[in-house]
């Protein structure tokens, strides 16, 4: 077994390894980068080493726009906009942002997060965790057989798993246990410390407009990340050693492709107007 955090290289010991996916590995860095989706224009930018994961690196790619909102008492929120006001900022990100602490935070900022969150799954084709109804003002959960257990909380607050609910004795006799588990201790669900943000975030990805809105902003964003890394700029292999100058490099890069980019919108200077887009 790989340790989590191994020195790969002794020639530059900040590198690590990276999954793209659990088949596609990498060595050395990961660069993140912020895109307004109107522009087109990277607004951010930073690097970490291949570990880490991506939501990690959002609040400092959206430092400026949590300053923005946060200091500005008028900014329209989510709350606000629901009531119908005008929109709130709002943040798009594919599911590896789609953490709980992220979403926790977005909320706090008045930032609506419009991140894809991955969907619930379960082994052998058994009922999934969004198959069961999770109460957690009355701190029980429901089975799709309408049996009901409590969640127990976990004393320790750091530990990945908040509390669980165990069907143990409900299962034994259940008509739906086939569908639903084959533990011979029976099904238990587990909670996170983020659980309500989680469940609500599903919820509303499900909405039909804004999954199309979805849909509709991603690529514009995919797109962006694509030209930083193709190869006439290099961007898929750093040319430096250690994190500080690949974030720096990083961000060098992504300086040149927004050049080209206002080369694109018109970018120019006049007297009466200054800088201006066309």
């Amino acid at each position: 077994m790989v340790a989590v955090d191994r020195v790969i290289s002794t020639v530059d010991p900040e590198a690590r390894h990276g999954h793209k996916t659990s088949a596609r590995g990498f060595d050395g860095y990961k660069g993140h980068a912020s895109v307004d989706p109107d522009s087109e224009l990277v607004l951010a930018t930073t690097a970490t080493a291949g570990n880490v994961g991506d939501a990690a690196a959002a609040p400092q790619l959206l430092a400026e726009l949590v300053d923005q909102v946060q200091g500005d008492p008028s900014a329209p929120t989510p709350a606000s906009a629901a009531a119908g006001g005008p929109p709130a900022p709002t943040v798009y990100g594919d599911s590896a942002y789609g953490t709980g602490p992220l979403l926790a935070s977005l909320h706090t900022a008045g930032i609506d997060p419009r991140i894809k969150i991955q969907a619930a799954v379960a082994p052998k084709g058994h009922f999934t965790k969004d198959q069961f109804h999770i109460d957690l003002a009355a701190g029980v959960i429901t089975c799709p057989a309408q049996r009901t257990a409590p969640i127990v909380y976990n004393p320790n607050p750091r530990h990945r798993h908040h509390g669980q609910a165990s069907f143990g004795e409900a299962c034994a006799s259940c008509p739906l246990r086939g569908r639903c588990t084959s533990a011979a201790a029976g099904r238990t669900i587990t909670i996170t410390a983020y659980e309500h943000q989680l469940v609500a975030a599903r919820a509303r990805q499900a909405d039909p407009d804004l999954a199309a809105d979805y849909r509709a902003t991603r690529p514009k964003v995919e797109r962006k990340l694509a030209h930083l890394v193709r190869r006439r700029h290099g961007g898929r292999r750093v040319r430096v050693r250690g994190l500080t100058k690949v974030a720096a490099d990083f961000n060098l890069l992504a300086a040149a492709v927004n050049l080209a980019r206002l080369g694109v919108l018109g970018l120019r200077w006049t007297p009466a107007d200054g800088w201006a887009a066309a």
